[in-house]
């Protein structure tokens, strides 16, 4: 169990120095109208939930949010980031402009939750046929934001300031776009390329993520990094082909590409500086061959490189290419080498973390708890985060008295996230918009 926050009079305090508000806001009505749209969430989650779309796909997802936000009054804007919303609530006081995001997209997982709303949908993936899940909780994003949308549109003359909403396509990638064949920008990156934080112009953003094996409706937080970088590798070795009985008349990739996996270990043991942080190389994929008596032409693998240090990770991408090719070559064999940058590190701003801590306690009254230390999958909110002060935490979505242990964890065929949990969730969101005090970082 995660420590839980305590002395909550303390960031009270801190908090009531930086408003620049100057006024405290009678937040009683937040509660019961999260109570009145719970019911309308819980049914949009279900509906995201049976029809989820991949990265890039998200026409239909994308239909259902404009549609909603649009019968709320709100300016709305489509197709940016190729598949994303953009929403903005202008409030009826006057104040800064924040933005809450939540992804849309959906995961190439067969569902096997057996749920009454479980997923048969497939999609196609690079040409591929492929079942599609919610497997990491995105659907309950959407459903959560949409409920905070439709609590603070119909509560907008106590809103001081502008919010903008950001329904973002393709975190988990595109699902028409090879990674390691285009340049071309998606997700985070997309919205930003489109103008998402500059009309109105962001000054602070919030973003909420369900968490399994944490018990529902607690909040967790942490200031600086949060969540791990992300970068995918593609390596093809080429050899030369021969027969299985006779290795020494060919070029073997086979024995190259284990000596280059195993090599790969040594740039965490002894290439990076771990006082600095963690990292990490795993090889997901090994495709060679066709037969058992033939040495292949060629090895193709790809993988994935996660650190929580910008140093760490920077050392591992600049030394990955030579000891690829020094290794490749010292077996007689050619490497190819392809790095593909997925999201820096994500890190809370420490001043917005601070300020914002009693809004995390409004939203979750003694369910609220610092992380001890960052976690390791990767976001793409860090690309937001680096053009103005961010907020990430995350919501638990286990009912507690289960075995946190022993649940299915994000991305698995079994994920599943607790429909009690999406009213913490939209009270977040509501939170943050109410509690947010201006601006808390200097601008140089």
């Amino acid at each position: 169990m995660l420590p839980r926050l305590r002395h909550a009079p303390l960031y009270l305090a801190l908090l009531s120095t930086l408003t620049s508000t100057g006024h405290a806001a009678d937040l009683s009505w937040v509660d019961p109208a999260v109570a009145t749209v719970n019911e309308q969430v819980i049914s949009l989650r279900h509906t995201l939930h049976q029809n989820p779309e991949m990265g890039n796909q998200e026409f239909k997802t994308a239909a259902l949010v404009a549609e909603q936000l649009k019968s709320l009054g709100l300016q709305v804007r489509t197709q940016v980031g190729k598949t994303g919303v953009v929403a903005v609530l202008k409030g009826g006081l006057p104040g800064p402009v924040m933005a809450l995001r939540a992804d849309m997209d959906a995961l190439p997982v067969k569902e096997m939750t057996g749920l009454p709303w479980a997923s048969t949908a497939t999609g196609v993936r690079l040409g591929k046929t492929v079942p599609v899940m919610h497997a990491c909780g995105h659907d309950t994003h959407t459903a959560m934001l949409l409920g905070a949308a439709r609590v603070l549109a119909e509560h907008r003359d106590q809103v001081a300031g502008t919010v903008v909403f950001l329904f973002q396509p393709a975190e988990e990638g595109a699902a028409d776009l090879d990674e390691f064949e285009t340049e071309t920008l998606v997700g985070a990156q997309a919205m930003i390329r489109d103008g998402a934080l500059d009309s109105p112009k962001v000054e602070a953003i919030f973003g909420v993520h369900v968490m399994a094996g944490y018990p529902t409706g607690h909040l967790y937080y942490k200031a600086g990094t949060v969540l791990n970088s992300s970068d995918g590798f593609r390596l093809i070795v080429k050899g030369q082909q021969t027969h299985g009985s006779a290795p020494w008349s060919g070029v073997d990739p086979v024995v190259a590409s284990a000596g280059i996996i195993n090599g790969l270990q040594t740039l965490v043991s002894r290439r990076a500086d771990l006082t600095q942080g963690m990292g990490v190389i795993s090889v997901g994929t090994v495709n060679a061959g066709s037969a058992a008596n033939i040495i292949p032409e060629s090895v193709e693998m790809t993988g994935t490189i996660r650190s929580n240090s910008a140093a760490v990770r920077d050392t591992l991408l600049k030394k990955m290419p030579p000891l690829v090719q020094g290794i490749a070559s010292a077996y007689e064999t050619e490497a190819s080498l392809l790095l593909v940058n997925h999201a820096p590190v994500t890190s809370n701003d420490p001043q917005l973390t601070a300020a914002m801590v009693p809004a995390l306690e409004l939203a979750a009254p003694g369910k609220v708890q610092l992380l001890p230390a960052s976690l390791s999958p990767s976001e793409d909110f860090s690309y937001y985060a680096e053009k103005v002060p961010g907020l990430f935490v995350f919501l638990g979505a286990t009912p507690e008295g289960q075995d946190m242990s022993k649940v299915a964890n994000n991305h698995s065929p079994y994920f599943t996230a607790d429909d009690a949990t999406l009213a913490t969730g939209v009270k977040a969101h509501v939170q943050f918009v109410m509690n947010y005090p201006g601006r808390v970082r200097n601008s140089n």
